[in-house]
This record gives structure tokens, sequence and C-alpha cells, in this order.
């Protein structure tokens, strides 16, 4: 049986970032002129410090060096979180962004923006803002009837003000 070189790298890291708490978001490997690029991506429900990224990355480094995975060729090992702006795609991802807005992409096409409350195994209860002074409204939305799902970035989030306040 084969294993692709990303499966290979998934069965030998896994164990490294979950040792710290971690689970392994995406391994990606590509071509940077001669060289390699090896970018891993981790997170957790806290989010992952840049100490810890850095521990992981010559933790990784140093067993890469011990085994074949990454053939004779050079290549730049990355080790970092994902950004702001990631799909969600895993329900993790939704329970992580739980208070935060985020632009929802229907099957059907149609474009929704709202904060996710909760989240369970068949989908999400959100608070749909309200339009020109109107107050926000509830709506349940299933999984199946996601495409796509981004956080939106908020820069002036009224509920941050009020909780620093208190």
């Amino acid at each position: 049986m084969s294993t692709t070189q990303s499966d290979r790298l998934r069965e030998l890291l896994e164990p490294l970032a979950a040792a710290k708490g971690l689970d392994l978001e995406e391994i990606e490997t590509s071509r940077a002129g001669k060289r390699r690029m090896l970018r891993i991506i981790v997170d957790s429900d806290e989010g992952v410090e840049l100490d810890t990224c850095a521990e992981l990355s010559r933790e990784i480094s140093d067993l890469l060096d011990e085994t074949d995975v990454m053939g004779e060729d050079e290549y730049v090992l990355e080790v970092g979180s994902p950004g702001a702006d990631r799909p969600l795609t895993e329900h993790r991802h939704y329970v992580r962004a739980t208070g935060r807005l985020v632009k929802f992409l229907s099957n059907e096409g149609g474009e929704l923006t709202a904060r996710i409350l909760g989240v369970d195994e068949e989908g999400l209860d959100l608070e749909v803002p309200g339009l020109k002074g109107r107050k926000p409204t509830q709506r349940r939305i299933a999984f199946s009837e996601i495409a796509k799902a981004r956080v939106e970035i908020e820069f002036n989030r009224k509920s941050d003000k009020k909780e620093e306040e208190a």
C-alpha cells in the first residue's frame, strides 16, 4: 500500500503537535526556486503562541533530519498558525469561531454574514446583525447548507469594548 508524502508527514508530525496540545491543521509542500517549502499549520482552542511554534519547528526539523521523508533535496521549514482569514472547514474551526462574525456562502449561492452563538453536531446558532438600526435576529443553519465560511475581521467590535470596561 503506497502512501503520499503528505500522509507520511502527517503520520510522523501529528504526535509532535499533539504532545504540545495542538491540532495539525495543514501540511503544504511547494517549490520555491530550487528549494522546496514545507509549511506546517497548527492550531488549538486557545490559539498558538510564537514560542510554541518555534519549539515545534525545532522538534520537527530534528525529526525530519532523522528520516528520509523529505528526500535529499534542500527545503525550507515554516511552522505557524492559521491566518485570521482561513476558511472554516472542520467542526472544531466553527467551535473556535464562536462569538466571531463569519461570512457564509450557502450551497444555493446566497451569502450571509452572522455571529456564531453556538455550535452542535448538526449546525450553528447565529445572530444576524440588524440593518439600519433594527435589532439582530437569530437563525439556525445546518452544516449541510454551508458551501464556504470564513471569519470576518472586526476592528471595532462593540462587545469587546464593553468587556474591557467591565
